[in-house]
């Protein structure tokens, strides 16, 4: 007893640490008969050593050197991984403008006149790359992956043949959309009452609510060229959406895409050909905001994403990285060649 007596209570720790080796009682109801110890029965030659053990180490003679060189020790020295940091922010070597001074942005509705189409002058232009396949040549590698991964499952589930196919009908049903909705913008007959091809009905119920906010249509299927930057395009529309003048790009999905992040570089693209229209002396206006719309061929309604000055400038920086890219891999090619030659 005069053992248990001398123990410090220090912070009641040891009396826990006692009461749960001995199975001391905690209140009077744990003792079963009244007068009776509760030590009678516990073997004090037993536990007298690990007593003695608890009793001499009140303070740890550990410190957090001591430990920590104890785990160097048995497990090696601690790596400390830093914390990656964010990949700057990269901007284009040289900044182009986007809008030219010598025009202003129209912020009233023009009154009619025809849309302009200006035709690609193959022999004029052979020189200059196309915004698709500047785009096509720089994607990341992220977007590779991803292009692969899905080429990959279409082949597993279609064959090679199939593939062919699957792809060569996707190209010819853009075409016929493309054509029916220059047929209905170019007419003066009600939209909603135009027939249209089986293959691109579901696309143009898709895109009918669209098509009653978009007036002012100045250009269809029109090229536009950048001859300080060399490359070329051609515009889908310019017409005004709700108002607002806009260079518009018509797209066609199997999957709903109801954010701009879905549209990968497609805001990019639009951005090019609204800043190489601004370049072009044969068009005498400016275009300063841009519109996706994605139509679907089931016939549920279009997502609409509109792009204001802000984000398009924004865009157009990227274009320019990606235009920088382009060249750089064509002067690399062209080294390469070079010296296969020699």
């Amino acid at each position: 007893m005069s053992m248990f007596k001398s123990l410090p209570f220090a912070g009641g720790i040891y009396v826990r640490l006692l009461q749960t080796l001995f199975c001391l009682p905690t209140s009077h109801r744990c003792i079963s008969r009244k007068g009776a110890s509760p030590y009678t029965s516990v073997d004090s030659e037993r536990y007298s050593s690990l007593v003695k053990s608890v009793l001499a180490s009140k303070v740890s003679s550990q410190t957090p050197a001591t430990i920590q060189a104890e785990d160097e020790h048995i497990f090696g020295p601690v790596v400390k991984v830093q914390t990656p940091s964010r990949p700057e922010l990269r901007l284009p070597k040289a900044m182009h403008p986007f809008l030219l001074g010598k025009f202003t942005p129209e912020t009233e509705e023009v009154e009619s006149e025809l849309p302009v189409r200006f035709g690609l002058n193959r022999d004029r232009d052979s020189s200059m790359s196309s915004v698709t396949r500047i785009l096509q040549a720089t994607l990341s590698p992220e977007q590779l992956f991803y292009l692969e991964r899905w080429r990959r499952r279409m082949t597993a589930e279609l064959g090679e043949e199939g593939f062919k196919q699957y792809t060569k009908n996707l190209f010819r049903q853009g075409q016929l959309f493309h054509s029916s909705l220059e047929k209905v913008l170019m007419s003066d007959t009600p939209r909603q009452d135009k027939p249209h091809a089986p293959d691109v009905q579901g696309y143009m119920e898709s895109i009918c609510s669209i098509l009653e906010d978009i007036r002012a249509v100045r250009a269809i299927e029109s090229s536009v060229q950048h001859d300080v930057l060399n490359y070329l395009g051609i515009v889908d529309c310019v017409a005004r959406y709700r108002g607002v003048l806009c260079v518009i790009e018509w797209k066609t999905s199997e999957k709903p895409k109801p954010f701009l992040s879905n549209t990968y570089d497609n805001p990019i693209q639009v951005a090019a050909y609204a800043g190489a229209l601004n370049s072009d002396g044969r068009y005498k206006f400016q275009v300063e905001n841009g519109l996706i719309v994605v139509a679907y061929k089931d016939g549920s309604p279009a997502h609409a994403h509109q792009l204001n000055c802000e984000l398009m400038s924004e865009f157009w920086e990227k274009w320019l990285i990606r235009l920088e890219e382009f060249k750089e891999q064509r002067s690399f090619d062209i080294i390469l060649s070079s010296n296969k030659v020699i």
